[in-house]
């Protein structure tokens, strides 16, 4: 399937090529399983509407591109157009609300986690307020309501939850984003909540309800886009509103092709649900042979596992050597290891790693 790079990514590539070491010298190739990418690819229509689109970059997107999509994107989630916002809109969104209040502000967040909106909101004095995660390395729910103050900018969670990969039982998930989101903006990023049957986890009714929610989708991990750098949100629309006036989600901001694949992507739900079910099959296999070596593990519902072993540093290095790119550590779990789901081959190359540290 053709792809389409940019210099830094050509760049960036030939360096990969050249640090791989060549099939038939006896040595291992290269195999990522440490980004939590799709391991099976975006849908089949993506590349003809890459192409197509490819023919008009010579011209700058128009809103009706834009429009077209956030329809598509409204119909998919039951809301109105104007509350929708395209684009990778983390970083964008952090410094908007650091923007909002002279100091910048606290952002609540588990830790460790996923801290685009965090570190993007920093230049401009933002601080995180880090809240670790309880004992099943789930979101902490009740000490991060009490962490929310009247400093608090936002509260950012992961759902299911980065590098951990756990979910909160719903009825407790629901009822601290109700109350969270009447003392302050509750941002939920579900990059990973189409890998497992967990529809009913997302915070997309709360939006629909009124509440002060923005529900951020990533097309980067099940879609299979993760070179493109697109996604949307959802938000109530006076939010979503000031966000395109301050530049996000607007036509100059965005490109024609991630455009298109976009729509040839949410289009495919065919293709999400093939790719779901495969990951599935695969994530149960790899906690399978987990529970046979005797490590503990979470209950991980995204495309990844996540594993305790005093023995991680080796494993890192065992895997580096076989050519197996793993996730890197998360401190303070420095004994805990995060694997991509990969296909069935990439999974079993991983595995013999596994044995050959374990034992």
């Amino acid at each position: 399937m053709a792809a389409l790079l940019n210099r830094r990514e050509w760049i960036a590539m030939g360096a990969a090529v050249a640090a791989t070491p060549a099939i038939g010298t006896g040595l291992a190739v290269r195999t990522r399983l440490s980004l939590n990418e799709n391991a099976w690819g975006p849908s089949p229509n993506v590349a003809p509407a890459i192409r197509a689109a490819a023919l008009g970059v010579e011209r700058y997107v128009e809103q009706a591109e834009v429009g077209r999509l956030t329809r598509q994107i409204a119909r998919l989630e039951g809301v109105a157009p104007e509350q929708v916002v395209i684009g990778e809109v983390l970083e964008a969104l952090g410094l908007f609300l650091a923007r909002r209040r002279p100091g910048g502000g606290e952002i609540v967040f588990s830790a460790p986690g996923y801290t685009a909106l965090v570190d993007a909101a920093a230049p401009l004095g933002g601080r995180g307020r880090p809240v670790p995660l309880d004992a099943r390395l789930e979101n902490d729910l009740p000490a991060l309501s009490r962490a929310v103050g009247a400093d608090t900018l936002a509260v950012s969670l992961v759902n299911p939850h980065n590098p951990s990969g756990t979910v909160s039982e719903a009825g407790a998930w629901h009822a601290f984003l109700e109350d969270v989101s009447r003392r302050t903006l509750a941002v939920v990023d579900e990059a990973y909540l189409e890998y497992d049957d967990l529809a009913g986890l997302s915070a997309i009714r709360h939006v629909r309800a009124g509440r002060n929610v923005l529900v951020f989708r990533t097309l980067a991990k099940i879609y299979g886009l993760a070179g493109l750098s697109i996604g949307y949100a959802v938000a109530q629309a006076p939010l979503a509103t000031a966000l395109r006036a301050a530049g996000i989600g607007t036509p100059h901001s965005l490109s024609r092709p991630a455009l298109a694949a976009a729509g040839a992507a949410l289009g495919d739900q065919a293709h999400v649900a093939m790719v779901r079910d495969r990951t599935a099959v695969e994530r149960r296999r790899l906690h399978t042979r987990l529970d046979a070596l005797g490590l503990r593990h979470t209950d991980a519902r995204g495309n990844f596992v996540f594993f305790h072993t005093p023995a991680a540093g080796r494993i890192r290095a065992a895997a580096a050597m076989a050519g197996v790119e793993i996730a890197r550590p998360f401190p303070p779990l420095d004994d805990w290891v995060r694997v991509t789901v990969g296909q069935p081959a990439e999974n079993d190359r991983f595995l013999a790693v596994l044995r050959q540290v374990i034992g």
